[in-house]
């Protein structure tokens, strides 16, 4: 009886060992999904950098079409088309950027699906485990409290035998 109680303490020891690790790996998933969400912020902020950008865009087409009737004047045309080149280089650097930033966010929502995802079948195992485990330690508790019963009763019963000995 005495093995077998070691041997349930060893295999307690091996799930709590078990358990701990589950618990360590919620906590990294835990502050990988803080990371995430500090970048989903920076998100927020570049969208509002995105429409900032809208209006710089939209102030330069009204600067370019007072160039343009300037231009038409005759006067400064050169001037005009460097402006004009650089105004398009900008745009298509801004767009270009734009493109990798969308695409960079796309990969990083559903790295974070995909965590999101491991979190909870990661709990979903860690509940069953402690349930088992706490169904176990019941189940051990309940053979250790008749085992002990057990053994006093073979105390009384012993103690008896020598008593009805001693009185033969």
């Amino acid at each position: 009886m005495e093995a077998h109680v070691s041997e349930m303490r060893n295999e307690l020891q091996t799930r709590d060992g078990l358990w701990r690790r589950i618990q360590l790996e919620c906590q990294k998933l835990y502050t990988e999904l803080l990371k995430i969400k500090e970048y989903k912020d920076m998100q927020e902020i570049q969208k509002k950098d995105q429409s900032s950008h809208v209006q710089l865009t939209e102030q330069l087409e009204n600067k370019n079409t007072e160039l343009l009737l300037f231009a038409e004047s005759g006067e400064h045309q050169e001037e005009l088309n460097k402006i004009r080149n650089r105004v398009y280089r900008k745009e298509q650097s801004h767009c270009s950027e734009q493109q990798r930033m969308k695409t960079e966010i796309s990969d990083l929502t559903e790295e974070l699906h995909q965590k999101e995802i491991t979190i909870a079948t990661i709990m979903e195992k860690a509940s069953l485990l402690e349930r088992q485990l706490k169904m176990e330690l019941d189940t051990k508790h309940k053979l250790l409290t008749k085992q002990q019963f057990l053994e006093f009763r073979y105390q009384v019963i012993k103690s008896e035998n020598t008593h009805l000995k001693e009185m033969v």
